[in-house]
C-alpha cells in the first residue's frame, strides 16, 4: 500500500479539524498534535496555517472550476442538471469549513478574496447557461426578468446551505447531508417547469429529501 507523503496527510488532517472544529479554532499545533509529528516537522512543509489554507483552497478551486465549465451549446437533461447538483453540493461538503465562516475567513486571508468572487461569478454564469438550455429545449419558461434573480438565488443557495445546515445539528458538525441542499435547488426551478418537468422533477427530488 503506497504511503501517503507527510505534505498530503497534513492537507487532509487540516481539512478534517478546519470542517469538524471551525478553521479558526483550528492552531498549527492541534494539527501537528493530531497527526502525532513535530511542530518542526509541520513547519518544514507549510510555514503558517495560512498557506495550509491556500493550498486547500487551491484544491477547491481547481475542483469547482472545473465542474462550473458548463459548455453554452450543451442541451442538458434534468437528471443531468441534477447530478450536477450533486456534484456541487458534494464539492461544497468537503471544503465546507470555508463556506461556515466564509466572510471571516475571506476577512483574513485576503489573497482568496478575489480568487472566491470569481468562483462565485462562475457559479451564477453556469446556472445561467442551464437555464437557458431548458428555455431552449421548451421545459422551462421564465421572463427575462426573472432569470436574473433565479441565477441569483440558486447561487446564494449553494454559497450558504452549508451554514444554514451546519445550525440544525451544531453538536455534530459532521452531519452533512448534501442531499437535502439539491433537494432545495430543485425546488427553485419547479414553477418555472412545463407539467412535465414538474411531475418527473418531484420523483427525482424525493431521492435526496432525508
Amino acid at each position: 500500500m503506497k504511503k501517503i507523503k507527510t505534505r498530503d496527510r497534513i492537507l487532509n488532517t487540516s481539512l478534517l479539524l478546519f470542517n469538524s472544529l471551525g478553521e479558526p479554532n483550528v492552531t498549527t499545533l492541534l494539527i501537528s498534535d493530531e497527526m502525532e509529528i513535530s511542530p518542526g516537522n509541520l513547519y518544514y512543509h507549510f510555514k503558517s496555517k495560512g498557506d495550509i489554507v491556500e493550498e486547500l483552497f487551491q484544491a477547491y478551486e481547481a475542483e469547482m472550476l472545473d465542474l462550473l465549465a458548463v459548455p453554452e451549446d450543451a442541451d442538458v437533461p434534468m437528471d443531468q442538471f441534477s447530478f450536477f447538483l450533486h456534484l456541487l453540493f458534494e464539492a461544497v461538503a468537503r471544503y465546507r469549513f470555508l463556506y461556515q465562516d466564509l466572510v471571516n475567513v475571506l476577512s483574513r486571508y485576503d489573497r482568496l478574496q478575489v480568487r472566491f468572487r470569481r468562483i462565485l461569478k462562475k457559479k451564477g454564469e453556469a446556472f445561467k447557461v442551464l437555464c437557458e438550455s431548458f428555455r431552449r429545449q421548451g421545459i422551462m419558461s421564465i421572463p427575462e426578468e426573472e432569470l436574473a434573480s433565479l441565477c441569483e438565488q440558486l447561487t446564494l443557495t449553494v454559497c450558504y446551505w452549508s451554514s444554514f445546515d451546519t445550525l440544525s445539528h451544531l453538536e455534530d458538525r459532521e452531519a452533512v447531508d448534501p442531499g437535502r441542499g439539491v433537494y432545495q435547488m430543485l425546488h427553485l426551478l419547479l414553477p418555472y417547469l412545463d407539467d412535465d418537468e414538474q411531475d418527473q422533477l418531484r420523483l427525482t427530488s424525493h431521492i435526496y429529501y432525508r
